[in-house]
């Protein structure tokens, strides 16, 4: 599965790196539709944070093309074959399978396993550093999927981590592997220990470093 992932992150150089792949059971269905209509309503910002898109569906090109009519005609756009990420087209399911992405417990008219709602993310060290799978019948909250991008970046570049719930502008958490005294120098804007009845202090809050 690296390899694989690897040549996907290779792609993404105008992009800083980062990339998510986001698989799908098929064309034309109806979960299928208003995810991808609003993954491309939230382009923009997985751009901003210099993260690419990638889609991955069971059909073909012209398919795949028709498609995206109705996902743009969804989100009451002009209905043009154009999407702000491409989409694969892997009919014989040969990627799916090699990710490990079908669904066993759903299968399509034929018999056959349909591919789940997999999220890949890559980070620039092109390996995954997330994967979320929802079944064929639950669709994903592409709110939390950008969520997820900016901890995953923010904590890559400073030694803290983000709390339940957390999102961009919220307190960060400093991690136990980081001494108090060092805390203090580390985040001037202060450190909050949260007092608890065992009397250990490993709920430490600072600002969310810029």
């Amino acid at each position: 599965m690296e390899s694989r992932l690897g040549t996907l992150g290779q792609s993404q150089e105008a992009f800083g790196r980062w990339g998510v792949l986001f698989s799908h059971p098929r064309d034309y269905t109806p979960v299928c539709t208003t995810e991808l209509g609003r993954a491309v309503k939230l382009a923009p910002e997985f751009k901003k944070r210099k993260v690419r898109m990638i889609a991955l569906s069971i059909d073909s090109v012209p398919d795949h093309l028709s498609w995206s009519k109705d996902i743009n005609a969804y989100n009451s756009d002009e209905p043009t074959e154009t999407l702000p990420f491409p989409i694969i087209a892997d009919p014989k399911r040969d990627l799916a399978v090699q990710l490990g992405m079908l669904d066993p417990d759903e299968k399509d008219n034929e018999g056959m396993p349909v591919t789940a709602r997999c999220v890949f993310i890559i980070g620039p060290d092109k390996k995954m550093k997330l994967s979320i799978l929802y079944p064929a019948t639950t669709g994903r909250n592409f709110d939390e999927i950008l969520r997820v991008v900016d901890s995953l970046q923010l904590t890559s570049n400073h030694n803290v981590a983000t709390p339940v719930d957390w999102k961009l502008g919220d307190r960060v958490m400093v991690p136990p592997t980081v001494p108090e005294a060092e805390a203090c120098k580390m985040f001037p804007s202060g450190v909050f220990t949260k007092e608890l009845p065992s009397g250990k202090k490993y709920l430490r809050y600072t600002a969310q470093p810029k």
